[in-house]
């Protein structure tokens, strides 16, 4: 095969995965005119091809992708021109299929489909060369955005220091449990004791006004944090005087959702499951790094070979909108193959747990934090087990 027949789909993965897989001289898409005019997208998708290392050419033909007359007119077109081509009609429009197959079988063009359960490419027609296992693809986290036409943003962690700070992960994420119902006031009393941004020492009454609040230092929680070596030489009294163990934790320190975060992140990497993962994954959904574009930051985004793994958490209640959110997340960078887990601090109640099984995502409670059981229920979401 030297040319590859596309049929563009909103799923990302199936637009390029033939095309990572066979590397032919050439992939040519059928696309909508939506789409064919898309200049930044299909210049995205170029350059993700290139960026694997994978010479291939892309081009892409105009169609209406409804009108199976004009798909096939187009693919005749591309046959007639192209030499040694074959379709690939794992994505499309229904219109765009009954089409294909229909020009397929009368002009003797090799076909091949993939399938997402048994993770290969299978011959339909003339192309024996395309039973292919894709077990040995492996993409990463950016590279999901990055085939869906966006790019990953910087956010708010620098995910290549975390080694250093394994150690502290699942201590920091004890001390939370254990004050967790008061761990908004906590961070609230961090951040209106420490106000200057490169001092790492606090020394601050122990109620102070936050805003139209006050917050309090809770004694039991700079103890515990004292305890694992977050924050050095505390003295309780009149005056709360402590030291934050360096900038990084600091900012954690400062930050309510970073504890539970950094917890499913090493949670991730222990399961051993996955080639990549990140946490605080800034998406720029045009690509484009501009300031006023749409972007969303994920908590905790990893990938398995074909199948990437979007992950929110909630130190609070989960609210509709959130599920919503990731489901829309998911489902453009991710399509079909995707996962999607939401996690809280909280207790998970039927409402929620029904809303988000009519989005295929997955919830991982305080009861399954608890009892040290994320690692499972995330084996369970990704494996099926």
């Amino acid at each position: 095969m030297k040319t590859l027949i596309e049929l563009y789909d909103e799923r990302p993965l199936e637009n390029i995965l033939a095309t990572e897989v066979f590397r032919p001289e050439r992939t040519v898409f059928l696309a909508s005119p939506e789409v064919a005019e898309n200049e930044a997208l299909i210049a995205a998708m170029r350059a993700f091809l290139e960026g694997r290392g994978i010479g291939s050419r892309l081009l892409v033909q105009k169609v209406d992708m409804n009108d199976p007359q004009a798909v096939a007119e187009a693919l005749q077109a591309i046959q007639e021109r192209y030499e040694d081509c074959a379709l690939d009609i794992c994505g499309g429009t229904d219109a765009a299929l009954f089409a294909g197959g229909l020009f397929a079988a009368g002009h003797e063009l090799p076909v091949f489909t993939y399938s997402r359960r048994k993770g290969r490419f299978f011959n339909l027609q003339g192309a024996p060369y395309a039973e292919v296992d894709t077990g040995f693809v492996r993409f990463s986290v950016e590279d999901f955005l990055r085939m869906a036409g966006g790019s990953m943003r910087r956010g708010r962690v620098d995910n290549g220091i975390l080694s250093r700070y394994m150690w502290m992960m699942e201590p920091f994420f004890s001390v939370f449990l254990a004050g967790r119902k008061n761990w908004n006031q906590t961070v609230g009393y961090m951040q209106a004791a420490s106000q200057g941004e490169e001092s790492l020492t606090v020394e601050a009454k122990p109620e102070l006004k936050a805003g139209r609040e006050r917050v309090r230092a809770n004694p039991e929680t700079l103890e515990g944090l004292k305890q694992i070596g977050l924050i050095n030489g505390l003295s309780l009294g009149d005056t709360v005087r402590f030291t934050f163990a360096d900038k990084q934790i600091r900012a954690w320190l400062r930050d309510v959702g970073s504890v539970l975060e950094l917890y499913i992140y090493k949670t991730c990497l222990d399961t051993g499951l996955f080639n990549d993962v990140r946490t605080s994954v800034v998406v720029d959904w045009a690509g484009q790094q501009e300031q006023d574009g749409v972007s969303n930051e994920i908590d905790v985004m990893a990938s398995r070979g074909l199948t990437p793994f979007f992950i929110s958490c909630k130190t609070s209640e989960i609210k509709t909108e959130a599920l919503n959110e990731l489901a829309v997340l998911r489902d453009r960078f991710g399509g079909e193959m995707a996962r999607a887990a939401i996690v809280t601090a909280e207790n998970a109640n039927a409402a929620v747990r029904n809303r988000a099984a009519e989005l295929r995502i997955g919830v991982i409670d305080l009861a399954d934090l608890t009892a040290g059981a994320a690692g499972e229920r995330i084996n369970e979401m990704i494996l099926g087990i």
